[in-house]
């Protein structure tokens, strides 16, 4: 692809602020049919994995692929570093470990060979995070790429992200074709590289990963963010769910038709199972013991809200969720 200087003047507001690595300014890529992404912003301080959550063909790596400068966006920005990512896009290459969702390794060569190109374009001479990698995820480089596993060419492809020990990484479906005993192996490796301070934008449909290595993350949907959450607001919510079941019929019928002005919410009533589900705040809980203490009860549970619950309450509309897994 040839790179021109794009022509269209920065906007003020478009540019990163002081710690901010990665940035995504208002993007737009309109593709046509309601395909790519629209008005997409985000930033990721130093220091921090983000999670990129959506399904497949959400518009996950078309953002990536503006944030590495591969396209031109027809609106916004992208910045690494502080450079503008499709002006820049060779100087960004250098400087930061990118994982492609789809890594496609040249034919002709060997694991091995590919690494040593790899190492020759990206500079690095110290071997010692390259020989961890290759050890760690049970790399073997010295088979050629056309007889790879997909497991194994993604292997191969997370060594060349890593093994110039970046400080910024950009990773798109890191796990895809991996085993499951590869991907907790990989989880392992995404926590230790957080205490190294390192900055990851790790873009992925499988709560799992997304749950256990991010600090924030971002919903993506038909190309635009619909949510941005804390994990750790997730994790200790204020608002708790619990089920209740009733012993006896007028026991659920008379909590049901009671008015709690506020401060308990019914979110579902089963009336076969004698079951509500209501939601309430930790400083009001004594409201929902008081109450259930005047009524026979058959069983009383929390329900922990996960990261898939989250998720899918922006996606209630669409029942068809085979692209995004636990």
């Amino acid at each position: 692809m040839k790179h021109i200087k794009t022509e269209v003047p920065e906007r003020e507001d478009w540019k990163p602020k002081e710690n901010e690595i990665i940035k995504v300014s208002h993007l737009t890529q309109d593709f046509g049919l309601g395909m790519g992404v629209f008005d997409v912003s985000f930033s990721i301080r130093k220091g921090e994995v983000y999670g990129f959550l959506g399904p497949n063909g959400a518009g996950k790596s078309t953002t990536i692929r503006h944030i590495m400068g591969f396209y031109r966006p027809q609106s916004g920005r992208t910045y690494i570093n502080g450079l503008e990512s499709f002006d820049n896009y060779s100087q960004i290459l250098k400087n930061i470990g990118y994982l492609p969702g789809e890594p496609a390794l040249p034919l002709s060569y060997t694991g091995t060979e590919f690494i040593d190109e790899m190492k020759r374009l990206k500079g690095v001479k110290d071997e010692t995070m390259l020989n961890h990698l290759i050890s760690y995820f049970e790399c073997d480089p010295n088979i050629p790429c056309k007889a790879m596993s997909l497991g194994m060419k993604r292997k191969i492809a997370i060594v060349v992200a890593f093994m110039s020990d970046p400080d910024v990484l950009v990773l798109d479906e890191p796990t895809s074709g991996l085993d499951p005993l590869m991907q907790e192996k990989f989880i392992s490796f995404i926590k230790e590289e957080k205490t190294r301070n390192k900055t990851i934008l790790l873009s992925s449909h499988i709560f799992q990963e997304v749950d256990a290595t991010c600090d924030r993350i971002g919903i993506i949907k038909d190309g635009k963010i619909v949510s941005e959450v804390l994990a750790d607001n997730l994790k200790h919510a204020s608002l708790k769910t619990y089920k209740v079941v009733f012993a006896d019929q007028c026991s659920f019928d008379s909590m049901t038709h009671t008015d709690f002005h506020g401060q308990l919410k019914y979110v579902s009533a089963d009336n076969d199972q004698r079951a509500l589900t209501l939601s309430v705040e930790d400083k009001d809980i004594h409201v929902l013991i008081d109450a259930l203490s005047n009524y026979q009860i058959a069983d009383f549970v929390q329900i922990k809200e996960t990261l898939q619950d989250y998720f899918l309450s922006f996606y209630k509309e669409n029942q068809d969720f085979s692209g995004v897994r636990k």
